[in-house]
C-alpha cells in the first residue's frame, strides 16, 4: 500500500485536487445550460465517480505487500472494522446529498457564489472539527485566522448575488423585442433555441442572452426569488462540512470504535466504501427524480436517460474528476491533517475561472458587483495560503 507521508507530497495532492474539484462542477453546469437533464447527467457522473474509487483502491491500495498493522485493500475488506466503515459511508451519503443539491444551486445562484458559499460554510464547520478530531496537529495561530477569512468570504459571496441579481433584474426590466415592448416571456418564445446559435451571437450580460440562456437550460430560474437559490446552497454546504470529519473518524478511530489488534481502514479501503455509499444514494434519489422531478423540471424515464447521449461523455469525464479529486484530497489530509486538506474548498478560484471564461457570469455587471467579486476572490487567495500554511505532520 503506498502513503503520502511527506508535507510536501501532501501539498502537491492538495494542488491537484484544488484543480479536479474546481474543475467538474463547470462541465456540470455548461451541460445543464445546454438543456440537458439533470438526473441524466448526475447519473452519468456518478458511475465513473465510484470508478475512480475503484481505480485508487486497486492501485495504490495494492502497491506493495501489506502488513498487519497496515493491510492492503484486499485484507481489510475481510476484516471486522465496520464500524469506521459506518463512518465512510456516512461521509459518502452527506456528500451526495450535497453535490446533488448543488446541481440545482448552480443555476439559480450561479457557479462562482455557489462554490464561494458552499466551500466557505465547509471550512467554517468541517475545518474546525477536523482540528480537534486530528489532536491538533495543525497550528491553530494559522489555521484558524485562515478559517476567518472563510467566513469574510462567505459573506462577500451572498453580497455578490444579492447584487449581480439586481443588475440582471434591472437589464430584464428594459428588455424589449424589436423596440416593441414584448415582454420576457413572448420574446424569449418566439426563438428556436434547440440549437446553440441564438445563445452564441448574444453578447455576454445583455438581456438577450439571460433570456435565450434560459430557454435553453434545463433549469428555470428567471423570476425565482433569490433566497431559494441560497437555501438550497447553504444547505448543500452544511452536507460537505460533515464529509470529511466524518471520513477523518473512519480513518483514525479517534472514538475507539474498532476492536483491539484491528487495524485502521486505510485511506483507500475509506475512500472505497465512502465512494459505494455516495453511488447508492445518488441512483435511488436520481431514478426517483427522473418520475417525480423537483423545481418544475420535466418527467423523464430510466429508457430516456440510457439513450440520451448528448453530453454523456463530459458528464462521465466530471465524475471521474470529482472522484480523483476526492481520493487526492483524502491522501493529503491522512498524512499532513485533514484540516489543512480543506484548503481544497478554495477551489471556487477554478470554479469562478471557468464561470466567467465558459458562461459569461458578470459581464456587464455594476461596479459594486464587480468590487464585491475582487473582494471575495482575494479572500479565498488568502485564505488558501493560510490553510496550507498551517499543514502539520500526523504521526
Amino acid at each position: 500500500m503506498y502513503l503520502v507521508e511527506s508535507k510536501e507530497g501532501a501539498i502537491a495532492c492538495m494542488l491537484f485536487a484544488l484543480l479536479f474539484l474546481g474543475t467538474w462542477p463547470a462541465i456540470l453546469t455548461l451541460l445543464e445550460r445546454r438543456g440537458r437533464l439533470p438526473q441524466h447527467t448526475y447519473l452519468d457522473y456518478t458511475i465513473t465517480n465510484l470508478l475512480a474509487a475503484v481505480i485508487i483502491a486497486f492501485t495504490f491500495g495494492e502497491i506493495g505487500k501489506g502488513t498487519t498493522e497496515k493491510p492492503n485493500f484486499l485484507d481489510q475488506l475481510s476484516q471486522d472494522n465496520w464500524p469506521s466503515v459506518l463512518f465512510a459511508m456516512a461521509g459518502g451519503i452527506v456528500l451526495s446529498l450535497g453535490n446533488l443539491s448543488t446541481q440545482y444551486a448552480w443555476a439559480f445562484v450561479g457557479l462562482s457564489v455557489t462554490e464561494v458559499i458552499t466551500s466557505s460554510v465547509t471550512v467554517v464547520i468541517g475545518t474546525t472539527l477536523n482540528y480537534f478530531l486530528d489532536d491538533k496537529i495543525n497550528r491553530a495561530e494559522i489555521l484558524f485566522p485562515g478559517v476567518g477569512c472563510f467566513l469574510i468570504a462567505v459573506c462577500l459571496g451572498s453580497a455578490v448575488h444579492s447584487s449581480n441579481s439586481a443588475d440582471n433584474k434591472e437589464k430584464l426590466g428594459s428588455f424589449t423585442n424589436d423596440s416593441k415592448g414584448t415582454s420576457i416571456k413572448d420574446a424569449s418564445t418566439s426563438k428556436d433555441l434547440h440549437s446553440n446559435k441564438d445563445l452564441e451571437k448574444a453578447k455576454f450580460g445583455t438581456a438577450d442572452f439571460l433570456v435565450e440562456l434560459e430557454n435553453k437550460r434545463a433549469i428555470k430560474v428567471l423570476g425565482k426569488g433569490i433566497f431559494i437559490g441560497l437555501a438550497i446552497t447553504f444547505f448543500a454546504g452544511f452536507c460537505f462540512s460533515l464529509f470529511s470529519p466524518a471520513f477523518n473518524l473512519a480513518t483514525n478511530d479517534q472514538w475507539h470504535t474498532l476492536k483491539p489488534g484491528v487495524p485502521h481502514l486505510s485511506v483507500y479501503t475509506a475512500f472505497f466504501y465512502f465512494s459505494a455509499s455516495c453511488f447508492v444514494l445518488a441512483l435511488i434519489l436520481n431514478i426517483a427524480f427522473l418520475y417525480f422531478p423537483l423545481l418544475n423540471l420535466p418527467k423523464s424515464s430510466l429508457k430516456a436517460y440510457l439513450f440520451d447521449w448528448n453530453g454523456r461523455g463530459w458528464a462521465l469525464l466530471a465524475g471521474l474528476l470529482c472522484g480523483f479529486g476526492n481520493g487526492l484530497q483524502f491522501m493529503g489530509g491522512q498524512a499532513a491533517g485533514y484540516a489543512a486538506a480543506d484548503a481544497v474548498q478554495a477551489l471556487p478560484l477554478v470554479s469562478t475561472f471557468w464561470g466567467v471564461v465558459l458562461f459569461g457570469e458578470y459581464r456587464r455587471s455594476s461596479r459594486r458587483t464587480y468590487t464585491l467579486l475582487v473582494g471575495m476572490l482575494s479572500m479565498f487567495i488568502v485564505a488558501v495560503g493560510v490553510l496550507m500554511a498551517s499543514s502539520g505532520h500526523r504521526k
